[in-house]
């Protein structure tokens, strides 16, 4: 089918705010990012060390006992995925003749990375890019021992999984608290990178809030190391001096896929929810604030009288901020006793609440420093398959711009099918039914048939309605 509608989202900042990503607030980095890899309770440790703000000098540095610590608690996680290929001409031949895979050997296609015990009873979390796909994962410990693991759950959109092997008594990692990482202080990155098990590895914080990949749906914050990380770390763990789990070393940029200085961990803090999450509930609770806003940089501070130039410049509200008071022009400084000085600390957070959560903004209107408690909704999507998109709600503001009481938004697409240009559409009708949220759209598609096609209405800014079947 003919590309249809070039269309993406203002972002809704998945699983942490609903905001549109606007250039005057925010300044570009172009980085490539590579990565390393082709109601339950938890039973996980968290745990918050007062020493976190203690000075070391380099004679007071030892990496050995978190070193150990470490190494018994990190695993190599190989994934087997099996495939079919043909073992002769003829057979290949055929297949390209009638597309059918008969007479066919099977071959394995393995790939590799890291993981981290994380419960002596043997949960283990990794990147969800290091088992994707796999028809059977093989968790190796540092003792050698293999295990066939299972999957708990994945949230693609992080990078994180969380899988399990039949074993007790097992080395684990307490989670540290990553809010209380400090940029400059001392880190070791442990890993399989080349399959090479047990490799550790050690450098400083060079940064925190790092988002890789500006401008897309889901806002990432990522701890920056210079630690050095390579292919097969991927899943491996990030840990301070006293071998405490801060953050998952996810990806590297670099231009020659190896590394170069520049390594990256999903926070602990982000990681430990996603997990929780996946246990009690099954899949990821994801929060929105209720704003729409960006960064603030001087040159905007500027133009708008602010008294500051580090912040969250709010453009429009709606959920939670709005009953709770904030509004456009409001300057977000602080959430919770946390400094927000980019958006990237304000998503970082708030991916680590739930719906229903309140926090504490503090904010500046007017010159004047205000405090309001914002209680946290739920960011909803789903899937629509057939035309490879996923969609989310729509607050007021959004679909004002279209002149609409109705639809829904696209979140993000999830193949090639269609190209989505920024901001251009709303869905207003899928098969022929007025949808006005998620839950709407939910209810049509339990009511389609197995075989049934999917008509999508898309509505622009100029009040144009154009439908489109997809099968």
């Amino acid at each position: 089918m003919k590309k249809i509608l070039s269309l993406v989202m203002v972002s809704v900042l998945g699983g942490a705010i609903t905001l549109g990503t606007y250039k005057l607030f925010l300044e570009e980095e172009n980085q490539q990012m590579i990565s390393s890899t082709p109601t339950q309770q938890t039973a996980t440790t968290f745990v918050n060390h007062s020493d976190y703000g203690k000075k070391f000098n380099s004679a007071d540095v030892d990496f050995t006992e978190a070193a150990d610590k470490t190494v018994h608690a990190v695993v190599h996680v190989k994934n087997v995925a099996i495939g079919r290929s043909p073992s002769s001409i003829a057979e290949y031949m055929e297949y390209m003749r009638t597309g059918r895979a008969s007479g066919q050997t099977q071959r394995a296609i393995q790939g590799a990375g890291s993981g981290v015990i994380i419960t002596e009873d043997g949960y283990i979390v990794t990147n969800n890019h290091v088992i994707k796909g796999a028809s059977e994962i093989e968790v190796t410990l540092n003792n050698n021992l293999t295990y066939k693991a299972e999957v708990i759950g994945t949230d693609e959109s992080a990078d994180i999984a969380l899988i399990k092997i039949n074993e007790d008594g097992l080395d684990y990692l307490p989670f540290g608290d990553s809010n209380y990482v400090k940029t400059g202080e001392w880190v070791l990155a442990v890993g399989n990178p080349f399959n090479l098990t047990s490799t550790v590895t050690a450098g400083i914080v060079s940064a925190k809030g790092r988002d890789l990949n500006q401008g897309d749906q889901r806002m990432q914050s990522f701890i920056q190391t210079d630690a050095a990380i390579n292919p097969g770390n991927s899943g491996g763990a990030l840990v301070n001096i006293n071998g405490e789990l801060i953050g998952i070393n996810t990806a590297i940029t670099s231009q020659t896929g190896s590394y170069i200085g520049y390594g990256f961990a999903v926070p602990s803090n982000n990681a430990r929810k996603i997990i929780e999450d996946l246990l009690e509930f099954g899949d990821v609770q994801q929060a929105i604030l209720g704003i729409t806003g960006g960064t603030l940089n001087p040159e905007a501070a500027k133009q708008n009288n602010l008294s500051i130039s580090q912040g969250v410049y709010i453009s429009s509200t709606d959920d939670g901020a709005k009953k709770a008071g904030l509004k456009e022009g409001d300057l977000i400084t602080n959430i919770d006793g946390i400094r927000v000085r980019k958006l990237e600390d304000l998503t970082s957070y708030i991916q680590t609440k739930r719906p229903n959560d309140e926090v504490q903004i503090n904010y500046l209107r007017d010159g004047s420093e205000r405090i309001s408690k914002v209680k946290l909704t739920k960011f909803e999507t789903f899937a629509i398959e057939a035309a490879g998109i996923e969609i989310t709600n729509a607050e007021d503001a959004f679909l004002a711009q279209f002149n609409s009481n109705t639809g829904v938004r696209i979140y993000r697409p999830l193949s090639d099918k269609i190209e989505i240009p920024v901001n251009e559409f709303i869905i207003t009708k899928i098969n022929d039914q007025i949808v006005n949220n998620v839950d709407d759209v939910k209810k049509v598609f339990k009511n389609k048939t197995k075989n049934q096609a999917v008509k999508l209405t898309f509505k622009n800014k100029r009040g144009h309605e154009e439908s489109y079947i997809f099968r």
